[in-house]
């Protein structure tokens, strides 16, 4: 069986359709799945146990620099060539957008997309017209259990079993197990975090004998990494600008995050790292963490206007003490 997902941004979204993969692999054992993904977010599904191959399809770029010229029309015939040179069994549209659904329309196969918008996420009325069969899923769900129940429709795969995410990381050589990931940075305003906070829950975490890592994805992070870093001495360090890659193997050898709903916090959930995630908005049931998905040692806290210092020192420690326990019921003689 030849499965084609169709999912092509953005990272949460990504990887909050991940576990599809295990879900399929488990109903067919020798499935072949491939992915259609923005290039951005190519590193994480080249980490996933399971996807045969990635098929880049840059259309941000494209979109940002212009479609017209020689070069453009030659990547997309080449695009086409390769979505089209194999038979597809199945062609899943996990994203519900025109854009999406008109990728999955190219591909050979019949075809398998949403038929209704869910709470909360993007769905685009001319997607349903552009699948073979659009189905119908539950409107109030989370990210992952929508991808889930659309495949699981279309393919026959529900188990029942909490998400896997089948996300792996070449470890880099320094472990940094008493290090913990600040996510500090957000593509929306409304969803950071105040600095104040930042530094008054690092000087905790220092005192408690660990220390911190700031990642940055642009100019304005690097300059609220360097004031968070400068205010907490030398037990915090801002990492390099790295790409998707190279941040996954980074954060999978570290003690576990604490960040706002952003794509790296995702990531801390899908490396199954100790993580409270932060929400300003009463979201958490749409992307969060869920003890109902076997994340026993990652929360979701929020409040209003967000939570305070204490609230998420508190989830901190809770995740931490959880994470042990897990560990030692899993290996009873580590300590």
């Amino acid at each position: 069986m030849r499965i084609l997902i169709v999912k092509l941004s953005s990272l949460g979204d990504v990887v909050h359709a991940l576990p599809v993969i295990a879900d399929i692999h488990a109903a067919h054992p020798d499935a072949v799945i491939d992915w259609v993904v923005e290039p951005a977010f190519a590193p994480v599904l080249r980490r996933v146990h399971g996807v045969a191959e990635v098929i880049e399809l840059p259309l941000r770029r494209w979109t940002k620099s212009g479609w017209l010229g020689a070069a453009r029309r030659a990547e997309l015939r080449a695009f086409v060539r390769r979505l089209r040179r194999e038979r597809y069994d199945a062609v899943v549209d996990l994203q519900g957008l025109t854009k999406s659904a008109l990728v999955t329309a190219l591909a050979r196969g019949p075809s398998f997309g949403l038929a209704n918008r869910t709470d909360g996420a993007s769905h685009e009325w001319p997607a349903r017209w552009l699948v073979t069969h659009a189905i119908r899923v539950e409107p109030k769900s989370h990210a992952l259990d929508r991808s889930r129940e659309l495949v699981s429709r279309a393919l026959g795969t529900w188990t029942g079993e909490p998400p896997s995410f089948g996300l792996g990381a070449a470890l880099a050589t320094k472990a940094g197990a008493d290090r913990v990931v600040f996510v500090h940075g957000s593509s929306r305003a409304d969803k950071l975090w105040p600095e104040a906070d930042w530094i008054e829950l690092g000087r905790r975490v220092v005192a408690s004998g660990m220390t911190i890592a700031l990642p940055r994805a642009d100019a304005e992070e690097q300059e609220r990494a360097q004031r968070i870093a400068t205010a907490l001495g030398e037990a915090c360090e801002v990492w390099p600008a790295m790409d998707l890659g190279a941040l996954i193997d980074r954060m999978a050898t570290t003690a576990g995050a604490i960040g706002v709903d952003s794509g790296p916090s995702h990531l801390a959930v899908a490396l199954h790292l100790p993580h409270v995630q932060i929400y300003n908005h009463a979201t958490a049931w749409r992307t969060g963490p869920q003890e109902r998905h076997g994340h026993r040692h990652q929360v979701s806290i929020e409040g209003s206007p967000y939570p305070d210092v204490d609230a998420v020192w508190a989830a901190w420690l809770g995740v931490r003490k959880v994470s042990v326990i897990l560990s030692e019921a899993k290996d009873p003689g580590a300590r």
